[in-house]
């Protein structure tokens, strides 16, 4: 059993992986900053806790994170400002991997995007542009850090049928659905944690089982 909480829990990708690490035995605790929300992550099977990371000092994240063993980094600010991409998907992340450092949580599981990095590509004058710099920033950092990390790049996420099959070869984004990229976090949740440990895994909807496709990621 392990012990993950996942920060973003009432987005659709937690929301779909929550249900399955449950099911696998592992103790999941939520973050939520809607306390009305509570209810429908209790019945997912996790622990809410409700709590806005972008307000908070690494300090309050560190209390929060201690206790547990696996942290997967679900949320992000959805679009709108600059300043508001900047304080979730890039400080608030770097600040709640310090924290997971500090609070003794080794495993982190970042869930980024496909082409993200500091060469993304993206131009100075496209609306995507912030959050390309803000996922670069918090994935370079992330790589950095002494945690046992793995980084998930899912390409465009489609409400498309959890078929458990991935493509982990393709160098072109595609599509993956958001069950798949739940059941890819399950997935790594689930194994050896020397097995995904410093892996960076850019995949698309496919016809590989995921547990296969892992193994060829290195």
């Amino acid at each position: 059993m392990t012990r993950i909480i996942i920060i973003g829990g009432h987005g659709k990708v937690a929301r779909k992986a929550t249900p399955l690490l449950v099911e696998d035995g592992h103790e999941v605790t939520s973050v939520i900053r809607d306390p009305d929300q509570s209810a429908a992550i209790s019945k997912l099977g996790a622990e809410p806790a409700v709590a806005d990371v972008a307000s908070m000092q690494q300090r309050e994240l560190e209390d929060l994170l201690r206790g547990h063993d696996l942290v997967v980094w679900s949320a992000g600010a959805g679009g709108g400002s600059a300043e508001k991409t900047y304080a979730v998907d890039r400080d608030a992340a770097i600040r709640s991997m310090d924290a997971a450092a500090a609070a003794g949580a080794e495993r982190y599981v970042m869930v980024s995007y496909f082409g993200a990095g500091p060469d993304h590509g993206v131009p100075a004058d496209n609306a995507f542009f912030h959050y390309a710099e803000a996922k670069a920033a918090a994935d370079t950092h992330l790589e950095e850090s002494a945690l046992k990390w793995t980084i998930l790049k899912p390409s465009a996420l489609t409400e498309g049928p959890t078929t458990g099959r991935i493509d982990v070869r393709s160098a072109d984004a595609g599509e993956v659905s958001r069950g798949n990229v739940a059941a890819v976090i399950r997935a790594v949740a689930g194994a050896d944690p020397a097995a995904v440990a410093g892996l960076t895994i850019p995949f698309n909807d496919g016809d590989t089982p995921i547990e296969e496709g892992l193994r060829h990621v290195r």
